[in-house]
């Protein structure tokens, strides 16, 4: 079999690809029944459930998994939403972000029955390193430690694997009762996964707290090759390249430094392709005014969800005198989460960028098993063999 995991949240199976064929999934859930519909179009899913995680007893989560794993909702997180934090409203305390208490219940009453799962991951946006003044995150920790875990995290940033700017925060917890953690842990942060902003929230704990706090070692992975223009398609039907007076439109929306960077292009005769959003900015006057900002270093900005705000990226092709935008297409969305053109996207556009924008970038979610979960785990084993 492998070794186990429960996928809590699961969307369309992200982490299960990254975890690799080594890795056997006991259960797996998420509420959303498009994406439900994605999970077992990939993985035919007789372990999934959909539906609310409230419904869910932990008598329904079989065996005892090595591994659960938890992207929690990130809505009342993200920078790009409201900022309510892991609480929301007090209608809202078990949906949305509060849906991590959820998870934690179901955790606990695994902990009662001796089935506490060795490790824990959980991801979300670099948002929930600050929300609530770093609130949330004392509160994740000290709910693990709780329930008998050590704890640290990254930002791992999809960068490094893929052409797309997308950090996300990724606490690993392991059980107080590992016998070798010491082989996997620094005596200081690795600089690569800690922005100053994981650096002060660690900071920020109480001693009890930090005590349990660990260092994960992790290795740099080796330089990314790809670059955006090499993951798009040719003629997307999903994604047609516009009339050239809507690209106009999108031309005239740009301050003169963005159209600067355009003239550069073309005056060097290269080909180039940038990911272009439209943003709300303050004019020369103090005005709002919607602004279009174009970035041509190979990269795409994070993907968003068709509900969260400014959503859909542009891309902008200029060849020579030659300048052509169209909106990137699903398979390119998929492309950029690190997903095989074998994956089953849902056929409706906004539900492929839905699923997208929600999910995980499949290269770092193995890196993180290659170089992390994996050796912990065979570490652990090796060691109760030879007992």
């Amino acid at each position: 079999m492998g070794k186990t995991f429960y996928e809590f949240f699961a969307g369309g199976g992200m982490a299960r690809l990254g975890l690799g064929p080594d890795w056997t999934c006991l259960f797996a859930n998420d509420f959303d029944p498009e994406k439900a519909e994605s999970y077992r179009a990939n993985w035919g899913g007789d372990e999934f459930f959909c539906g609310d995680l409230a419904k869910v007893e932990a008598e329904r989560l079989p065996g005892a998994a090595e591994l659960a794993w938890a992207s929690f909702p990130c809505q009342d997180l993200s920078l790009a939403g409201a900022g309510r934090g892991m609480g929301g409203a007090q209608d809202e305390v078990r949906t949305r972000s509060g849906a991590f208490w959820l998870f934690h219940d179901k955790m606990r009453a695994l902990r009662t029955q001796a089935r506490a799962p060795k490790l824990i991951v959980l991801e979300n946006v670099a948002g929930v390193l600050t929300s609530h003044g770093g609130r949330d995150f004392r509160a994740i920790v000290a709910a693990l430690s709780e329930l008998g875990y050590l704890t640290g995290a990254f930002v791992l940033d999809a960068r490094f694997f893929t052409p797309q700017s997308r950090p996300r925060v990724f606490f690993v917890a392991a059980r107080e009762d590992f016998a070798h953690l010491t082989s996997y842990v620094g005596a200081a942060p690795e600089k690569i996964w800690t922005p100053p902003a994981l650096a002060a929230a660690q900071k920020n704990l109480p001693p009890a707290l930090k005590a349990r706090w660990v260092w994960w070692r992790l290795p740099e992975p080796a330089r990314r090759i790809a670059e955006l223009i090499d993951i798009l398609e040719d003629e997307p039907p999903q994604a047609p390249w516009r009339a050239p007076a809507a690209t106009q439109r999108l031309l005239d929306l740009m301050a003169p430094a963005h159209r600067e960077k355009i003239r550069e292009i073309q005056a060097s005769g290269r080909r180039a392709v940038g990911a272009v959003y439209r943003r709300t900015r303050r004019d020369e006057d103090g005005r709002k005014a919607q602004r279009a900002e174009a970035r041509f270093d190979g990269m795409a900005g994070c993907l968003r969800t068709p509900g969260g705000g400014s959503s859909r990226q542009t891309l902008l092709e200029i060849d020579g005198a030659s300048i052509r935008s169209r909106l990137l297409s699903p398979r390119e969305a998929a492309r950029l989460m690190g997903l095989p053109d074998s994956y089953i996207l849902p056929r409706a556009a906004t539900q492929a960028y839905k699923l997208c924008g929600d999910g995980l970038c499949v290269p770092v979610i193995r890196h993180l098993a290659r170089h992390l979960l994996e050796p912990l785990l065979d570490g652990e084993a090796r060691l109760a063999a030879a007992e």
